[in-house]
């Protein structure tokens, strides 16, 4: 096979591998049911390890082109007519689409989610919690009384900056977690990763210095990749981010941002301590540094005592403060906040206005109404309850069907449980296995900006699946561990 890589292209090589065999996939050159080169054979012709092409062809399989027969290797399956027209990317497309930069778009994790909708695979990679606990038939109606009683004031844009009565329960929901701010201080954004986007094009310029955790967010290493950022990753213990590493880097290259998330950190799930978060805040001081909290789950806690937001310590206005509703009630829902204060909210507003306008009206009447009937917090109870006991059956079955050699820590809260693979078991290889047995994970390359410093580790959400498909995930899980 006659594929050349490129070691200097911003593509990650598996996605140049994996690209290259779509396009001959799609345009015919592979045709249904031929075998794929071995894994190994084509790692050696290469020149790249294995895990490099079985992650790709990890992608290969999460997009329906090709399948693995166990004992057998990999095969191209049929597509659909008419598929290579609109899906190869080496086609008789105008000149200026080759000329197109790669912006660090297509992470590992982009691929997951298409994995995920094969339905007789058991999805444990996802991000979010269950939209199934989610009151549709009430939020449905809340929908109806808004539109009978606000008539079509509720489908117009609305305000830049938001639905105002949205930020002033806001601000006072927020007031209860020890965040003084007010309606004109928060901007409603369509999730937090718009808000990140926007914090991100804002604060920084291409080649300028962005801190992060390692491992951390995938989504925002995709935005911060895709700006041209030079991104430094800075280690996470039990306590959350390394203080005196972050110092190091903070010297070194002099960083236009900091990124964390401190409570219930994805993907690790470690809170950073109290001491942890007055030293972080005293550093961005001494540096001048603006620091981006991502709170994303914070409410979703399970036991043990909350820590304040970094944004409750913060003397200046130096923290940006991003948290979201699509984690704890529908990930379609797409509303998120940012609390920033001065000019920072002002530029932020004016950058939104430039990407879509507004956030949806309707949905903002409603979810206002929603939360200051006190509608949300019986719903954060209620799901709160659900995923203790999820997280417990995940724990309880990691014991009885992982192999030794693996570990993990007990979440306080959030949504995963970040498991260590024994000594010898790769990620991306076990992805590959887990497919064949009908289960899927978020592999740990996923969430650093090298994926190699990943492959020993996985994430594994328990929230969006019932215990006892949780049992039997983490069964068939167990099973592809063993599988040689």
């Amino acid at each position: 096979m006659r594929l050349a890589l490129d070691p200097d292209s911003r593509l990650p090589l598996y996605a140049q591998i994996s690209d290259h065999l779509r396009d001959s996939i799609l345009t015919g050159n592979l045709r249904p049911g031929v075998r794929l080169p071995a894994v190994r054979t084509l790692a050696a012709s290469l020149g790249v390890n294995r895990g490099t092409v079985e992650s790709a062809y990890a992608k290969l399989m999460a997009e329906g082109l090709v399948a693995s027969r166990q004992g057998s290797g990999f095969y191209v399956l049929a597509h659909a007519p008419g598929e290579p027209a609109a899906a190869s990317r080496s086609g008789d497309w105008p000149a200026w689409q080759g000329r197109l930069r790669y912006g660090g778009y297509e992470a590992m994790s982009a691929y997951l989610p298409e994995a995920s909708r094969q339905t007789d695979w058991i999805a444990l990679d996802g991000g979010a919690c269950d939209p199934r606990l989610f009151p549709m038939d009430e939020f449905r109606r809340m929908l109806g009384q808004v539109m009978r009683r606000d008539g079509s004031a509720s489908v117009e844009y609305g305000e830049i900056a938001g639905y105002r009565p949205l930020r002033v329960t806001l601000a006072q929901v927020l007031a209860s977690q020890g965040i003084q701010t007010g309606a004109d201080s928060i901007l409603i954004t369509a999730g937090s990763q718009q808000a990140l986007s926007l914090t991100a094009a804002l604060l920084l310029v291409p080649g300028q210095g962005v801190v992060v955790e390692r491992p951390t967010y995938a989504g925002a290493l995709d935005v911060f990749r895709a700006r041209g950022l030079a991104i430094h990753s800075v280690g996470v213990d039990e306590e959350g981010m390394d203080m005196e590493a972050l110092e190091e880097v903070l010297v070194r290259h002099r960083p236009g941002l900091v990124y964390t998330i401190p409570n219930f950190h994805n993907p690790t799930g470690a809170c950073l301590s109290g001491q942890r978060r007055r030293q972080l805040i005293n550093l961005a001081g001494r540096f001048d540094v603006p620091i981006l909290e991502d709170d994303y789950v914070g409410d979703i806690r399970y036991e043990g005592r909350a820590q304040p937001t970094l944004k409750s310590l913060d003397p200046d206005g130096r923290v940006i403060y991003v948290s979201t509703f699509s984690k704890m009630l529908i990930p379609g829902l797409r509303v998120g906040f940012v609390v920033a204060d001065g000019p920072v909210y002002d530029h932020l507003v004016r950058s939104k206005r430039c990407h879509d306008l507004a956030t949806c009206n309707l949905i903002q009447r409603a979810l206002r109404d929603y939360v200051s009937v006190g509608r949300y917090s019986a719903h954060l109870q209620r799901s709160c309850t659900v995923y203790r006991r999820r997280r417990d059956a995940m724990l309880a079955a990691l014991e009885r069907h992982m192999p030794a050699g693996s570990s993990w820590v007990r979440p306080k809260g959030g949504l995963f449980v970040w498991t260590r693979l024994p000594d010898g078991i790769r990620a991306s290889d076990l992805l590959v296995k887990a497919c064949a047995e009908g289960v899927i994970f978020a592999p740990g390359g996923n969430f650093y900006l090298d994926p190699e410093k990943g492959e020993g580790c996985m994430r594994l959400n328990f929230a969006s699946n019932s215990e006892d498909i949780i049992e039997e995930g983490i069964r068939r899980l167990g099973q592809a561990m063993g599988r040689r």
